[in-house]
């Protein structure tokens, strides 16, 4: 996803959610088919995408919420998260899970 204003840096929107594994939570990040910021650093997506998250949501209620409302091998999404490569969160539609 593109930026709306013409002379800012280009973003990309990445889908997070978190899958339940059998005694453990996967953090995973969609990366969409093309994108149009030029990420040098094929994990730098992932790491900022991560922190945009616990930024705006308490990493401790949102894990014990998911923890209420999937069983092993299902994923609860969170949201997106759309970003700069600079780390710049230019929206985000995040919100922890309710049961």
């Amino acid at each position: 996803m593109a930026d709306a204003t013409d002379d800012a840096p280009p973003a990309d929107t990445f889908g997070v959610s978190i899958g339940v594994d059998e005694g453990a939570f996967r953090f995973l990040v969609h990366v969409p088919s093309t994108l149009d910021a030029t990420w040098d650093d094929r994990d730098a997506f992932q790491r900022l995408a991560e922190e945009a998250v616990w930024t705006h949501l308490d990493r401790d209620e949102t894990l014990r919420a998911v923890d209420r409302v999937a069983d092993t091998g299902e994923r609860v999404e969170l949201g997106t998260v759309t970003l700069r490569p600079d780390g710049t969160v230019v929206e985000h539609t995040l919100s922890r899970p309710t049961a």
